[in-house]
């Protein structure tokens, strides 16, 4: 009797993964398309956390002309790297104006993300590129967003728009639809699991 159940939990197990495969596929291909935004506050202090939102507000202002022109994820990429200094300038200059003279340091990175709730959308877990701004030691709660498609900087609407346009239907229907909640759990789980492995 131990063996049947053992083997039915192993089956059950191994029935769930087989299924997720494809999901997960899927969930990789969305972050194909997707450039983000992070930004790490100095610390945990009210202050702290105050500026990094004006740090983001100036940030988002800044790129959002960038944004407009690229019809890519890769071309949204490019832009940002051309403007890499520029960027960091302006969020350098913020943080001086705020009466504050920590460092800043700005850049493109590939860094894993868990499973994100951006107003009416959900970003699967999973490796992203993403521009990284750290204020000071970045020791401080985040703030994150969805730099391309233009979903932060974006009316209701356009976001729509802007997710159409870089989205397939299924894609679309993963990132806009709820019942895929519980999947994006499990993935993320199933993805710690195999990280342990490698």
């Amino acid at each position: 009797m131990k063996l049947f159940i053992k083997s039915a939990c192993i089956a059950f197990v191994l029935a769930v993964v087989y299924s997720l495969i494809p999901f997960q596929a899927q969930c990789s291909d969305i972050s194909d398309e997707v450039f983000r935004l992070h930004i790490l506050a100095n610390s945990d202090s009210e202050a702290d956390q105050s500026l990094k939102l004006k740090v983001r507000d100036k940030v988002l202002l800044y790129t959002q002309s960038l944004f407009e022109k690229a019809k890519t994820k890769e071309e949204a990429e490019s832009l940002i790297s051309d403007n890499l200094q520029s960027i960091s300038n302006t969020a350098y200059k913020e943080v001086l104006d705020n009466g504050y003279d920590y460092t800043v340091k700005a850049e493109i990175t590939n860094m894993y993300f868990t499973t994100r709730y951006y107003d009416n959308y959900t970003l699967p877990s999973g490796m992203y590129d993403a521009l990284r701004i750290t204020i000071g030691s970045g020791k401080g709660h985040n703030w994150w967003c969805i730099m391309f498609p233009s979903i932060c900087i974006s009316s209701e609407e356009d976001k729509d728009e802007k997710a159409k346009e870089v989205f397939d239907n299924q894609q679309y229907d993963i990132v806009k639809n709820e019942k895929y909640q519980y999947k994006f759990k499990v993935v993320e789980i199933f993805e710690k699991i195999c990280s342990c492995f490698s």
